[in-house]
């Protein structure tokens, strides 16, 4: 896949450096910063956004994360939101509202951590996710029709099992620091690796009959 990254920083309204690279992994690379740093602005392209929320639920040495059960992303661990009501409600609102009905959880405080942004090559819409922790919640998280909830020991995140990006901006996350990210994905990569891989499967599968015909 084509990747292009930023580095992540503690204030999440610039993007510090515009890196273009190739990468085995869904979006990008990281690096951060403790949180608490100054904020400064640089302008970016004009487009359509939709903004969405993410939640991180912690307690001491351990993460609440999610199994999503159906659609987009159905298997892998993650936090916990969505899309936010425009019009009607604050992004803060919607992501309470998203924990709420993914695990049940009523959060009263969110600690704003960080924002990754994302596009997909051709497509005119930017998508925003607006990172958040919580430490300050009440209720015991059960499982909804969405989210299978599951605390996780931070030395045991499920990487895995989580999409590729999160193992370069979770662990600053673990660490304390505030991040922003800009990342492209060109969806004809995924195409093209999927029709080499089949073309040379065809290949060796006719070289290997062909041999053993013409051997025997």
């Amino acid at each position: 896949m084509k990747v292009v990254c930023a580095a992540a920083e503690s204030d999440w309204e610039r993007l510090a450096s515009l890196v273009e690279t190739a990468a085995a992994a869904r979006f990008g690379f990281f690096s951060g910063q403790q949180r608490g740093s100054s904020r400064k602005k640089v302008k970016m392209p004009v487009k359509s956004k939709k903004i969405l929320t993410l939640v991180l639920i912690q307690e001491a040495r351990r993460v609440l994360l999610g199994m999503k059960k159906r659609g987009f992303g159905k298997g892998n661990w993650n936090g916990f939101g969505g899309k936010v009501k425009t019009g009607e409600e604050t992004i803060e609102e919607g992501a309470k509202r998203e924990v709420q009905e993914e695990c049940g959880l009523i959060v009263s405080e969110l600690d704003k951590v960080g924002i990754l942004k994302f596009e997909f090559l051709g497509n005119p819409e930017l998508l925003e996710v607006h990172v958040f922790s919580s430490s300050s919640y009440e209720g015991i998280p059960k499982e909804s029709e969405e989210m299978q909830p599951r605390w996780f020991n931070i030395q045991r995140i499920p990487y895995d099992r989580m999409w590729p990006d999160d193992r370069f901006w979770f662990p600053l996350y673990l660490k304390g620091s505030r991040f922003t990210g800009y990342f492209m994905l060109k969806r004809m990569r995924v195409f093209i690796a999927s029709f080499f891989f089949f073309l040379s499967f065809f290949l060796s599968f006719f070289l290997s009959f062909f041999l053993s015909f013409f051997l025997s």
